[in-house]
């Protein structure tokens, strides 16, 4: 099934899903109830979404008014295939692709962002150094809000330079919010 914008100038909009177990498409709900949470964020805001898949996130934050978005995909095709839909969807001054690692994208990138979108495959566990990172680099905004999409049944340790926030549970999906406490 492919994914569908769910609300701003691209609502109803429906995306390519590259086929592969490499891809693991946000589930519908989970996204709309994301950005219900994130609505009065969103407008003018910049965004940094990692381990993208189709792209999704990263498109619907642009679609409801985030100023810049940058989608990062290690898989090419995965990323060719985000490419392929941001300029056909006219957002291409919006929505930067980078196909690369996350760990090694953090490195190229400019911040700072107002939201992150952590995705990592759910078997590869809590991904510490990439929240690391996100603070040594300076990559987040004063209020930035980081989401880590992680499985349900997975309890989270403590993350050093954040706290929680707030942690939303739909069936198997978890999300989980964090702010970063203080400086790098």
């Amino acid at each position: 099934m492919s994914p569908k914008i769910t609300g701003g100038a691209l609502n109803s909009r429906k995306l390519r899903s590259p086929k592969g177990a490499h891809v693991r498409p946000t589930p519908g709900r989970v996204k709309e109830s994301l950005f219900s949470i994130l609505l009065p964020r969103i407008e003018g805001s910049r965004v940094l979404d990692l381990f993208a898949g189709t792209g999704a996130i990263g498109i619907e934050a642009a679609s409801r008014g985030a100023v810049r978005v940058v989608a990062v995909e290690a898989h090419r095709e995965t990323a060719a295939a985000i490419s392929e839909a941001v300029e056909g969807l006219g957002i291409g001054r919006v929505v930067t692709v980078m196909a690369t690692p996350a760990d090694r994208a953090l490195y190229r990138v400019e911040g700072p962002f107002d939201l992150v979108y952590l995705d990592p495959p759910y078997a590869s566990g809590v991904p510490l150094p990439l929240f690391a990172l996100l603070r040594e680099r300076g990559l987040l905004a004063d209020d930035a809000l980081v989401i880590y999409e992680h499985a349900a049944k997975t309890i989270l340790p403590e993350i050093p330079g954040y706290r929680s926030v707030r942690e939303e549970v739909y069936g198997d999906v978890a999300l989980a919010f964090f702010a970063a406490i203080g400086g790098p």
